[in-house]
């Protein structure tokens, strides 16, 4: 059984990417090596600037509470016509992010990575918009639906900041 650790007892490792994939099928796509002390700051994450005090998050894990959310969100919907619709739609959009970031690990450059980020921004955005009309429509009582929604929002500020950055660097 795997024995859960906070996220600052997690050790710190660097992915890079390797560029000579073509050239041997069986290479692995990423290299990960442990990060010593002399690493500079650039390479390493850092703690908020601001001392906010909050715990370090895992964008996996919570890519995939997100869209375990979903799925119950989903469940919990009535028997109609329409709530049938709307919960197939933010199904679909709702729990893909989840999938493509493994995607965006995987990505073969920079370019690459920016791409499948956007994949993953497009779909948070519409799992906002198929939200937002589950909210107006009152199938769900506001007061639940307000924490998702306020989760949709941060998840599209992470993936909109992460993509910027990745295309200021590509240049």
């Amino acid at each position: 059984m795997k024995e859960k650790t906070l996220n600052t007892q997690r050790r710190v490792i660097d992915v890079q990417w390797i560029p000579d994939r073509r050239k041997c099928e069986d290479a692995p796509v990423h290299a990960v090596r442990e990060m010593t002390d002399s690493t500079p700051n650039a390479q390493r994450s850092t703690s908020n600037a601001q001392g906010s005090g909050k715990p370090r998050f895992d964008l996996e894990d919570r890519l995939l509470e997100f869209s375990a959310r979903i799925v119950r969100l989903v469940d919990s919907l009535p028997n109609t016509r329409a709530a049938n619709h709307l919960g197939g739609q933010l199904l679909h959009c709702g729990t893909s992010p989840y999938g493509n970031h493994g995607e965006v690990e995987a990505a073969e450059s920079r370019k690459d990575f920016v791409h499948k980020s956007k994949v993953c921004l497009k779909e948070l955005k519409e799992t906002r918009r198929w939200l937002g009309l589950i909210a107006k429509s009152s199938m769900i009582p506001a007061p639940k639906m307000s924490a998702i929604l306020n989760e949709a929002e941060e998840l599209i500020k992470i993936f909109f900041s992460s993509v910027r950055t990745a295309e200021r660097n590509v240049k």
